[in-house]
């Protein structure tokens, strides 16, 4: 029997799936759930960088930069002659991107990412001149202003150019403040709703039972597979107080469905959980390896008051030899399958080939994800 070793070529990183617990670990209703309503808002603007040090954007390819600065003049009183044609070696055009936290007033600093939209070299040094960050409606909630920071390094010598980090991105920290506040309906009526992250039904029902046993019967009502309706109390305060409670109830989660992403260029294979396989014949080029699974039975000493156990034990025959049938039995682990494929060197599109293949056969009781 060949010794198997760690892959060279093929990264399983959760070939010990096999060992996992058949119990789920409890969990906080936090990390399984969202409130609805809770989220984060996106907000978007267009601006200028100025003050770069000659590395701005080269205007007469970004015509956009030049219009947006007569624009910006204009509005602070400075009208330029007519046919005057601007040559700009210090200004960039960017978009300026953030996030409005849920709950966010007037007044609140946020963190801002510049990137620039034309040809400049760097943002190193630069000022974000005043610029309206705008939502998805259209209206204005928040501004943002101030010394770009960018990361890395980038140098020049002798015609060859070395760049680390991308130069023509950087951030502003607490370079915006919240103008408008986004109004909010959690509580309305003396009601929220939990989303859970996944939809599951067996989820969702144990999410309800240990509310009720926690808080009361009537207290949450499952919606649907995703959507488990709760009552508050009345007051805010005491909404508060309940809501960060409830997020603290340990819920065991039931286990998802088997799972297998496969990233056909790196040949990395990962499982949510033990993945079985069926019985099934493989032939794939030169490629053979047998996976038989003998069940192990470990019985106590007589009167000692123990049980009987039985497991399943796999034994791997790898080989590498033209015109081979693959053979596995039902019961085998995807692991050790992926384990053997990497001990003779297969290549990712040889293990992509031969999971395609179980899959559409029926031999892989699992959903097979291909990134």
């Amino acid at each position: 029997m060949a010794k198997l070793t760690f892959p060279r070529l093929l990264v399983a990183c959760a070939l010990a799936a096999s060992t996992i617990a058949p119990l789920a670990q409890a969990e906080r209703l936090k990390d399984l759930a969202s409130i609805a309503g809770v989220r984060q808002n996106q907000l978007m603007g267009y601006g200028l960088v100025v003050g770069l040090d000659g590395s701005g954007d080269q205007t007469t390819q970004t015509p956009f930069t030049i219009q947006s600065v007569a624009a910006m003049l204009q509005q602070q009183g400075i009208n330029l002659p007519q046919g005057s044609s601007l040559q700009l070696k210090n200004v960039a055009a960017v978009m300026v991107t953030t996030s409005l936290p849920a709950f966010a007033q007037p007044g609140q600093m946020l963190d801002v990412t510049v990137s620039s939209m034309g040809n400049a070299k760097s943002l190193r040094g630069g000022t974000l001149l005043m610029t309206p960050l705008k939502g998805a409606d259209g209206q204005v909630y928040g501004m943002a202003q101030g010394n770009v920071l960018v990361g890395g390094v980038g140098a020049q010598a002798a015609g060859s150019s070395v760049t680390v980090n991308h130069l023509s991105v950087g951030r502003i920290s607490g370079g915006a403040t919240v103008e408008r506040s986004v109004a909010s309906s959690v509580g309305a009526n003396d009601i929220i709703r939990l989303e859970l992250n996944a939809t599951d039904f067996a989820t969702a029902s144990r999410v309800v039972d240990a509310v009720n046993s926690r808080y009361g019967p009537g207290t949450a009502a499952a919606l649907d597979g995703r959507v488990i309706q709760v009552r508050t109390p009345p007051g805010s305060d005491q909404r508060v107080a309940f809501l960060g409670q409830l997020e603290s109830i340990e819920v065991n989660p039931a286990r998802l469905a088997a799972k297998v992403i496969m990233n056909a260029r790196t040949g990395s294979v990962v499982m949510n959980q033990s993945v079985t396989l069926e019985t099934c014949a493989i032939s794939h080029g030169n490629l053979s390896v047998t996976i038989n699974t003998e069940p192990q039975v470990s019985q106590p000493p007589p009167l000692s008051g123990g049980t009987t156990v039985v497991t399943q034990t796999a034994q791997i025959d790898i080989k590498k030899e033209p015109g081979k049938v693959m053979l596995v039995k039902g019961g085998a682990a995807l692991s050790d399958v992926v384990k053997a494929l990497n001990a003779i060197g297969a290549s990712p599109q040889d293990l992509l080939a031969i999971l395609q293949a179980m899959k559409a056969a029926g031999s892989l009781r699992a959903e097979l994800e291909i990134i």
